[in-house]
């Protein structure tokens, strides 16, 4: 008999051990809502590899979520209608929170939804440069500050925003991200 798939008989049942396959991510759906990202070509990819990334860190195999890529006016409407802020943001989280006792949001059988994430083109770019950083990394740290809300992490008080950021901060890490929370010292 294989080993991988080793087989015991039991009470006249054949029975076969679990075997750790490779880890399954979240199932991510992304839309883009705005031609700006047409400029950023590698957006989804570096979407997709910061959510799984994150998945794993957080130990987050199983479940669903949609990340909307969308710009300024399109997240300044979901701010102000969510968060009663009329401003534009860089990224928005819409965790679909938990079930009752006894029910499920899917069926049996379906992924686990976990929310929604929204990006804004304008905002991201603007906060990237203004902080001399790649578009691609400012893009990845929000797609792992986003994917952890929707997982129940924040930054409300101090301690939540020192272990939220230090969470980040070590999956950008094994991204090739540097900390995105050390402020640069002007080289002169």
């Amino acid at each position: 008999m294989r080993s991988a798939a080793r087989k015991e008989r039991r009470g006249g049942r054949v029975r076969r051990q679990r075997t750790r396959g490779p880890r399954r991510t979240p199932r991510i759906e992304i839309m883009v809502a705005s031609p700006l990202w047409n400029s950023e070509p590698d957006a989804k990819a570096l979407v997709r590899r910061a959510i799984a990334a994150a998945a794993a860190a957080v130990a987050t195999s199983d479940g669903e979520l949609a990340v909307v890529l969308t710009d300024d006016k399109a997240i300044r409407a979901l701010n102000r209608d969510w968060r009663q802020k009329d401003a534009a943001t860089n990224v928005l989280s819409f965790p679909a929170g938990t079930a009752p006792a006894g029910t499920s949001h899917a069926g049996r059988g379906a992924p686990r939804l976990l929310g929604d994430i929204v990006i804004a083109y304008e905002t991201t770019k603007r906060e990237a440069r203004a902080a001399s950083k790649p578009f691609a990394h400012h893009l990845t740290h929000l797609a792992v500050h986003g994917f952890l809300h929707l997982v129940g992490f924040d930054h409300a008080t101090d301690e939540e925003a020192e272990k939220m950021e230090s969470m980040e901060t070590a999956i950008l890490a094994g991204l090739d991200v540097p900390d995105p929370y050390v402020t640069r010292v002007a080289r002169g």
